[in-house]
């Protein structure tokens, strides 16, 4: 008898539920790529000023480092932007970052990629044994 009325009573509210949840999280997902999106539209603008600097012979090599990294970044971007094209992109881009995050290499543009699992080659990570012998004295 309980089976028969949650059978009959509840689907109706599940779906309105559901389809809620769903409408938020892309709602959700559609404001976090607006912002990735700005993001590195702004840094690809800034990247294109230190260029024209550079050539004006303004720039620095702290300017330059940067500029080359938001490069790196758009060669990222273009490189999925082949893959979003062909089929099976749902599946195939995730595993191309999944497979890039588990060898060491990150595919992701920067502001696309969850800033606690960025990876960076070039930086090895910090040993234990020196932050324990750095001392940290409060002034």
């Amino acid at each position: 008898m309980k089976l028969l009325r949650h059978i009959h009573k509840a689907p109706v509210r599940v779906i309105r539920l559901q389809r809620r949840k769903v409408m938020m999280r892309t709602r959700f997902g559609m404001i976090r790529l607006r912002s990735a999106l700005s993001e590195e539209t702004d840094e690809t603008v800034q990247m294109l000023k230190i260029y024209q600097d550079f050539v004006l012979g303004n720039a620095s090599k702290a300017d330059l480092k940067v500029a080359n990294q938001q490069l790196g970044d758009v060669l990222r971007a273009a490189g999925l932007g082949v893959f979003a094209i062909l089929p099976f992109a749902p599946i195939t881009i995730p595993l191309i970052v999944k497979l890039g995050r588990k060898l060491g290499i990150e595919v992701m543009p920067s502001a696309f990629a969850p800033k606690d699992k960025l990876v960076h080659p070039k930086r090895a990570p910090a040993s234990e044994s020196t932050t324990a012998a750095t001392p940290i004295s409060k002034e």
